[in-house]
């Protein structure tokens, strides 16, 4: 059944999304080819939910959805402006600032569906994916010209960067789009805005030095060379498509009322006190409780020891008695940086009684810095 791409467009509209296109359904054998370069590099980091398998299945549509024909790659902004960051808030990526918004698209896919078998008057095979699949969502939506792949690898649209991407495989015979011909050109400048370097190439990311994986992903300690490079954001980053200008131009602020903004910042010293029951009644429907309690209070530790506010000292010393040691560990590191009497005095008590290797070697370090 071969159905016309204005038809599409128009459901994908109609439930929510801002953007559409059609890729073909043939193997991504270039994206597979890079990507399983990436993971062989190391360049994943410690996602060890990206595999090989994971790969290989993705960039094979056949395999996700016998018989498709078609794959219908749909766009929807979340971009809203950030308003100034109060004193003592970590950053969040803007991504996150609400509800979790893999239901919200699902059910927009599922309205898409719903309304594409009213317009065509049947029922038919699909299989949609947000971005918890094994689909490349960037490859996709490269292939069916909603956008092209940026320098620091996010997927430039002609509303911009801030999109979430959402997929629908089908067996729907529909004639595909003409991937974007657009490129960054000679731009680069995403490249030496990454604090961490983490843009090692054009369109190269080595998530291990990446803001984003490593407030999010990342369940270690982190790297303390890292660490001052991080500023003040707690989860996720945005600096990338801050500066790019094709969001300066094109970046279309979202218009869906299901995007709340109630977590734009978070305050640092209640991330610290809160319990991990309180952490995840909070923080539950949210993208934040991916970081999990103990990881948002590392990152809280990180962004306080950068600020080197001393009205932290007391929440720090707190953290240091009373939390994990991983945020032991990260709380003495903040409490080196501000450096002042009290700050040190503390760490200096915390030697005495503290019993965990890794913490007694973060605070003999945070005494050491002069």
């Amino acid at each position: 059944m071969a159905i016309e791409k204005a038809v599409i467009k128009k459901c994908a509209r109609e439930a929510g999304f801002d953007l559409a296109g059609v890729a073909s359904a043939e193997p991504f054998l270039a994206a597979r080819t890079i990507a399983l370069e990436r993971l062989g590099q190391g360049l994943m980091g410690g996602m060890a939910w990206y595999t090989e398998a994971r790969v290989l299945r993705g960039t094979e549509p056949q395999a996700i959805l016998p018989g498709v024909r078609s794959i219908i790659s749909m766009a929807v902004s979340y971009h809203r402006h950030p308003g100034q960051l109060q004193p003592m808030h970590g950053q969040v990526a803007r991504y996150a600032w609400g509800r979790d918004y893999h239901n919200m698209l699902k059910q927009r896919c599922k309205q898409f569906v719903r309304l594409l078998e009213k317009e065509v008057g049947a029922t038919f095979a699909h299989k949609a994916y947000v971005d918890d699949g094994p689909m490349l969502d960037r490859e996709v939506a490269r292939r069916a010209g909603v956008g092209f792949t940026g320098k620091n690898t996010n997927s430039l649209t002609k509303i911009g960067s801030w999109t979430f991407l959402a997929q629908v495989l089908t067996d729907l015979e529909i004639a595909p789009d003409k991937p974007q011909a657009k490129s960054c050109g000679t731009c680069t400048a995403c490249m030496p805005a990454c604090p961490t370097g983490a843009i090692t190439a054009p369109y190269v990311l080595d998530s291990n030095k990446c803001i984003a994986y490593l407030t999010i992903e990342h369940r270690g300690p982190i790297d303390r060379a890292l660490r001052p490079l991080m500023g003040s954001w707690v989860f996720g980053c945005d600096i990338c498509q801050d500066v790019c200008p094709v969001n300066h131009k094109l970046a279309k602020p979202t218009s869906g009322s299901a995007l709340s903004t109630e977590n734009a910042s978070l305050d640092l010293i209640g991330l610290l006190e809160m319990t991990e029951e309180e952490f995840n009644a909070k923080f539950q429907g949210t993208p934040i409780r991916r970081a999990k309690h103990a990881g948002m209070q590392r990152n809280a530790c990180i962004a306080l020891g950068n600020m080197r506010d001393a009205k932290a000292v007391t929440p720090l010393a707190r953290a240091l008695r009373d939390a994990a040691p991983l945020v032991r560990g990260h709380a003495a590191w903040a409490l080196g940086r501000i450096g002042t009497p009290d700050a040190l005095q503390v760490l200096v008590e915390a030697q005495v009684s503290e019993t965990d290797t890794s913490v007694r070697e973060e605070i003999a370090l945070a005494l050491s810095v002069p």
